[in-house]
């Protein structure tokens, strides 16, 4: 199937490893010109070249803390400059710290705020006037199934990742008559290194081993296994091409079944 993503050009945040990452390789296997971004230039580096020289495509690469929101519009200052455009912008952050609230302080909040919510924001605020002079653009803002059903000592990520569908079905509605199209998307439990670092922050709250920890999360699974993340990306690159011309508004989650509400 031809998805239509040769010669577009995709920004992708927080892409040097996980997810973002597997978004990024997933776009350039189908012809799409990648920006990527991180706070990590080794990583960054190795990320851009790893793609490259798997695809052929251009992977163009900008150090930047998604935090800040001086990173950001630099961010995308670079890599207009550098493509002439963006057609697809890809919200991706890592995660707030893993806590319940009793433990959070005012800073842990504004931090995870900024991280989430406001990064969101800022390259959304940064990119669509681009998209609308094309008339055509399309943004997935990634989430967790935590914005849909709240996990245990995940209070930050499960409160902001769902300010970001509010956003998302909002900004949907206001930018639909520019030919732009926003939706969400909920990974479930992927094995990256969070859930790693996770499971093992589980292990020393229990008696449990990190083998067990992670069976024990299969087990809440229909599938009984972690997704990889490259089966997160197959429907982000999806949503991000011609095909999905009439998809917009749209949460979805890929999570194996974890997520148990109807909506």
């Amino acid at each position: 199937m031809d998805l239509g993503l040769k010669g577009r050009v995709a920004l992708i945040t927080g892409s040097s490893q996980g997810i973002g990452k597997a978004i990024a390789h997933g776009l350039s296997e189908e012809g799409a010109k990648v920006a990527i971004c991180a706070r990590n230039q080794k990583q960054l580096k190795d990320t851009a070249r790893e793609i490259e020289s798997s695809t052929s495509c251009e992977v163009f690469s900008v150090r930047a803390d998604l935090t800040r929101k001086e990173d950001v519009e630099r961010l995308v200052n670079q890599t207009v400059k550098h493509f002439r455009r963006i057609d697809i912008l890809v919200n991706n952050t890592g995660g707030p710290p893993f806590m319940t609230f009793q433990e959070t302080s005012d800073e842990d909040w504004l931090n995870a705020n900024h991280l989430l919510l406001m990064s969101t924001i800022h390259t959304c605020r940064a990119v669509i006037p681009y998209m609308q002079k094309r008339k055509w653009g399309r943004i997935i803002n990634m989430t967790s199934f935590a914005a849909k059903q709240p996990a245990e000592r995940l209070v930050l990520s499960n409160a902001l990742r769902a300010g970001i569908l509010g956003l998302t079905k909002t900004l949907s509605n206001e930018l639909a008559e520019y030919g732009i199209l926003v939706n969400a998307v909920c990974p479930g439990w992927t094995m990256t290194r969070r859930v790693e670092e996770l499971a093992k922050v589980q292990t020393k709250k229990s008696s449990k081993t990190y083998e067990e920890i992670i069976k024990g999360w299969e087990s809440q699974i229909p599938l009984k296994r972690l997704a990889q993340p490259n089966e997160i990306a197959n429907l982000v690159v999806f949503l991000a091409s011609e095909r999905a011309s009439y998809i917009t508004g749209a949460v979805i989650q890929v999570d194996g079944g974890y997520t148990k509400g109807l909506f």
